[in-house]
């Protein structure tokens, strides 16, 4: 049976890769918080893919011109070792623009409650 990778698991390879560079050319201490500062960076982009369930909201009444189009998805995901449920502001090709919240989860139990219930 093969195994597929997910978009979380990608995500988790990109950052230990990163923060293998990292290390190598700064040293561990330096590469570890240069890596939570590219992360803290690029923080949409690294939840977005990180990503396992996903679930459509509504529209985001934020675009400026009137045939950008912008959605409201909730989304799953684990990144960096925790799990977590976030909004995400979405446009019609799939493009993360934006986070307007997230919560972390030490366990998967908690974050999945959380993304049913909300």
């Amino acid at each position: 049976m093969a195994q597929v990778p997910t978009l979380s698991d990608a995500a988790n390879r990109v950052m230990a890769s990163l923060i293998s560079g990292l290390e190598i050319e700064f040293g561990r201490q330096a590469g570890a918080a240069l890596a939570a500062r590219f992360l803290e960076a690029e923080e949409v982009d690294f939840h977005w893919d990180a990503r396992l369930q996903e679930r459509w909201l509504g529209s985001y009444p934020g675009g400026d011109e009137a045939d950008f189009e912008l959605d409201r998805v909730r989304v799953l995901g684990r990144i960096n070792g925790r799990w977590f449920v976030a909004v995400m502001i979405v446009d019609g090709d799939g493009r993360a623009h934006g986070m307007l919240g997230k919560r972390s989860f030490g366990s998967a139990k908690r974050a999945r409650a959380a993304f049913a219930d909300a």
